[in-house]
């Protein structure tokens, strides 16, 4: 068996630093038309937003040339990718194309390219730039979506090129990944941002394209991202590209979720009116915004936690939006959901009458 990495056991969620980088600049030679995402990328590991103590690790490591195998996991648009593309230009510079091989879910990744392509790429004699160059780097991401044949494969692929090259597993599902690769790799979960790092991040993009935002857009920006700072930037870019002066409307109509208005009104009816008059209201706002009911299910269901309401009342209707939300992920007919979403706070608000006799 191939000299095992230096053993370390990191598998906790990272605290998030209030020491918060101001130095961001986008790559020079990034086409002024490319999607902010990739435009406004870390480039260096100071640069990433979040997560300053994997981060730290990571860099102590890789300035000790103890780097391990990696298992990053956690939500999408929280740095993973990131972090591991900015190790690789700290360990090789301007040559990190030639010394990392990186595969993610738009590629074949069954067992024949762990025999062949990766097998290859690790086997293969390195070049030298520096005395902490000296192994190669593949990079798997979205490591969940290999079929378990190739994770197999995979797992003796990594020990038996231990000492030429490191591999690091990127996924959103950590148990997803065979528990063979896991015990091979230091293991770092990255939780979704804190808002005042995307809210940091917004106004750096903001500020540098020269973009006329509206607090009330901003705060919307950060309240839909929900941690997700890839999510955060298209929706920035897709208002900016529908509408000059970005605000909460414009936001919300570019997205195509409900706003927070409409979510109180949509609950004054499911609270209030009768039946027919409830299903009629909605219908209407649904046809007439171009709302889907599922996104109606979900903010309501967020609604429902700051209403006060006895405990039994609230799980029980708690229960049956989440059965709802299943059978619409599903395709089933909105119609027939509406109506059990209606029935749902019908059955609630007897309940809540009754109890306050």
């Amino acid at each position: 068996m191939a000299e095992a990495s230096a053993p370390m056991e990191i598998d906790a969620d990272a605290p998030i630093s209030s020491k918060l980088n101001k130095a961001k600049a986008p790559l020079a030679s990034t086409p002024k038309s490319a999607p902010w995402v990739e435009k406004y990328r870390p480039q260096t590991l100071a640069d990433v937003a979040a997560h300053r103590d994997i981060v730290d690790t990571i860099d102590r490591l890789t300035s000790e040339n103890r780097l391990p195998h990696l298992l990053l996991y956690g939500p999408p648009g929280t740095g993973k990718t990131s972090t591991i593309l900015a190790v690789a230009r700290k360990l090789y510079g301007t040559q990190y194309h030639n010394m990392i091989l990186e595969l993610n879910a738009s590629d074949d990744r069954g067992i024949d390219v762990v025999r062949q392509q990766i097998q290859n790429f690790a086997s293969a004699r390195s070049l030298s730039f520096g005395p902490k160059s000296s192994v190669k780097l593949v990079l798997l991401d979205e490591a969940d979506a290999m079929t378990k044949d190739a994770q197999f494969a995979l797992r003796r692929v990594i020990e038996k090129h231990t000492k030429s090259t490191r591999f690091a597993l990127i996924c959103n599902h950590v148990n997803k990944i065979i528990p063979a690769l896991q015990s091979r790799c230091t293991r770092f979960r990255f939780a979704p941002l804190d808002s005042c790092h995307i809210k940091e991040r917004l106004e750096y993009v903001i500020k540098a394209e020269g973009l006329d935002v509206a607090e009330s857009g901003l705060s919307a920006l950060v309240r839909l991202s929900n941690g997700d700072m890839r999510k955060a930037l298209n929706i920035l870019q897709s208002t900016h590209m529908a509408s000059q002066h970005v605000t909460e409307e414009a936001v919300y109509l570019c997205t195509g979720n409900p706003m927070p208005k409409d979510i109180e009104q949509i609950a004054y009816w499911l609270l209030n009116e009768s039946f027919t008059d409830a299903f009629k209201h909605i219908s209407d706002v649904k046809m007439r915004k171009g709302l889907a009911l599922i996104d109606i299910v979900r903010e309501v269901t967020m609604f429902v936690f700051k209403i006060k309401m006895p405990s039994d009342v609230r799980v029980k209707l708690i229960n049956v939006l989440a059965d709802i939300e299943y059978r619409l992920s599903f395709a089933c007919n909105d119609k027939l959901q509406l109506g059990s979403l209606i029935s749902t706070f019908t059955n609630a608000r007897c309940s809540l009458v009754a109890a306050a006799k």
